[in-house]
């Protein structure tokens, strides 16, 4: 028989089987949090709780959890890990920084293929070449790119199925989100607020990449929904023109949606941070400047927000609101929680947005005194960067030590919540910052800031250590901080937590931790050679239990983590992905 002819059979043989390969539906995703065999969705389940019923791999059997497999992603791109890897029929899905994706047998860690997605010139991802992860639906596995466009790949083979724009790379726009898939829909956000972009959600078929609807989350905005035929009509203004914001700023307004969202099921709502309002200069936008800095929760059937919560109204910090929305039971009730950038913990009705509580999760917060009753900060007029225009030479406005810095007591890298234990695990980190406004107008595709910074250390007699990071066990009943373990550099990487009593997560000098989820005593750590700022995840395949985590230092600290950049500069790069499993007794 002809080599050629014996290659045809063996690829057809590998089509025959894939095809045999049950596809994912939306009851799939919709369980994703209570089937342990696959990871279907960012967040470990739709809701964004991040927390797997296994317990194989517990308190006891910990010290005997050592590496299965490792793999490279290979070339010089090795900076900035940050995906949550998908596990579906045998294989896992993992985006690597430049935009590119791996699918890799879960059992050996072989590579099975790879899309590397041809990036332009004159990108601008504001916070390294990130990518968070990807979405995965029937055969496909799509995820986001730098340069703003959506790929769906055919998951046996990575062949590209389709491709969509989601907006023009050189007015500012990027994405690294992993998308959801909410009801059968594809939702989307988008980065670049510090360009002036506007924010939105969109919703698409996830089988065509064709658009449903979409809500912009800048008020004065319309939103639209299209027809089968691509046919466009309007869907209503996204609040109320002029309402929050002066003149024509809200044109440009930012309030990106750059983390993604979740979705829960039982509301039928779809829950996105916003960014920044744009520019930083908070002295040329008077006014609440919504809906940035916000949880917006959208009608996924309809794409209209439900309603909205605002963190930092008039935000003057760059405090993103982008933090992940974990919806959980509480006292018989459907609650949301909230680790915000701007330091403050929130828990508020899932249906309703209304405000339960909320209270500090970090030790030094100097922005705000407190929030009233309704969850707004009270602000303390000292710590607001001056106007530039009331300056001394109108070059550059009077200059504020605030804490937490612009990077926050959490960004990117998502909580955990254990149902076991009640806890939210929160990677938060202790640092300050000396900002100040400056003189800006808009130009397209450039940087729209208006205010110049320096991050800062603190001293350690303000946050009871010398540290930076710290991940802290919060009680969302009493707003608590039931028990942390710090960290001498930033906490950049997100967490798990299983019932088997564990709490897992990385570090940036190199080490996957796990900690009883209870006490907080640290039970074991493994060296994966560069930082991890990346969330862990676990899955049973054929009897065994995994825990996966991809490595690789980058990410905004280093680029503007300013002192604290200069103390972790020493931390090295890299782009792997370490997969654990028990050894066997």
């Amino acid at each position: 028989m002809k080599k050629t002819t014996l290659a045809l059979l063996v690829l057809t043989a590998g089509a025959s089987a894939s095809a045999t390969r049950a596809a994912v539906t939306v009851a799939d995703i919709e369980n994703d949090a209570q089937t342990t065999g696959d990871v279907l969705s960012w967040g470990m389940g739709t809701e964004g709780q991040r927390y797997s019923p296994l317990t194989a791999i517990n308190t006891t059997t910990i010290k005997r959890l050592v590496p299965a497999w490792s793999y490279s992603y290979g070339g010089e791109k090795q900076r900035g890990q940050e995906a949550q890897p998908l596990v579906v029929n045998g294989r896992m899905f993992v985006t690597a920084s430049y935009s590119r994706i791996y699918a890799i047998d879960t059992k050996t860690g072989r590579r099975l293929w790879q899309y590397e997605h041809r990036l332009p010139e004159g990108i601008m991802p504001c916070c390294d070449v990130i990518n968070r992860g990807a979405a995965v639906f029937d055969n496909l596995v799509i995820y986001a790119t730098l340069d703003a466009q959506l790929v769906a790949l055919d998951q046996a083979t990575g062949k590209v199925v389709w491709k969509e724009k989601i907006d023009d790379y050189a007015a500012g726009y990027s994405a690294s989100a992993a998308p959801i898939i909410a009801k059968g829909l594809l939702l989307t956000g988008v980065s670049g607020g510090e360009f002036g972009i506007i924010g939105r959600v969109e919703a698409r078929d996830p089988k065509t990449g064709k658009m449903v609807w979409s809500r912009p989350t800048v008020e004065g905005h319309m939103g639209y929904k299209f027809d089968a035929a691509g046919g466009k009509a309007e869907n209503g203004i996204s609040g109320t023109v002029n309402a929050s914001w002066p003149g024509d700023l809200w044109k440009v307004g930012g309030a990106a949606t750059w983390l993604g969202g979740t979705y829960d099921a039982r509301t039928g709502l779809a829950y996105f941070g916003t960014g920044n309002p744009a520019p930083w200069n908070s002295h040329l936008r008077p006014g609440d400047n919504l809906y940035s800095c916000s949880t917006v929760a959208i009608d996924v059937a309809t794409g209209q927000i439900k309603w909205h919560f605002q963190g930092t109204p008039n935000d003057g910090w760059d405090y993103d609101g982008v933090n992940e929305f974990v919806t959980f039971d509480m006292n018989g009730k459907r609650f949301g929680a909230k680790a915000d950038r701007n330091g403050f913990f929130y828990v508020l009705d899932a249906n309703t947005g209304k405000f339960e509580r909320g209270f500090p999760f970090v030790k030094k917060l100097t922005w705000a005194t407190g929030l009233d009753a309704n969850g707004r900060p009270i602000f303390d007029p000292a710590n607001r960067p001056g106007d530039p225009v009331q300056g001394t030479d109108g070059k550059k406005g009077t200059v504020v030590t605030t804490a937490p810095s612009f990077l926050g007591g959490k960004n990117q890298m998502p909580m955990a919540y254990s149902p076991e234990t009640g806890y939210f695990y929160v990677p938060s980190n202790e640092w300050g910052m000396d900002i100040w406004n400056e003189p800006i107008s808009y130009k397209k595709g450039a940087a729209y800031l208006g205010a110049g910074f320096t991050i800062k250390t603190l001293d350690a007699k303000d946050i009871g250590g010398d540290y930076i990071g710290a991940l802290r066990a919060v009680d969302p009943r009493t707003g608590k901080i039931v028990w942390q373990i710090t960290n001498n550099a930033p906490l950049w990487g997100g967490v798990l937590a299983t019932k088997g009593g564990l709490v897992f997560w990385g570090t940036p000098e190199g080490y996957l931790k796990a900690a009883d989820a209870k006490t907080g005593k640290e039970v074991w750590s493994f060296q994966v050679g560069t930082g991890i700022v990346a969330p862990p995840i676990t899955w049973e395949q054929d009897g065994e239990q995994y825990i996966a985590v991809s490595a690789g230092w980058g990410g905004a600290v280093p680029l503007w983590g300013g002192e604290v950049a200069k103390k972790v500069n020493t931390l090295n790069q890299g782009g792997s992905m370490w997969v654990f499993k028990l050894l066997r007794d």
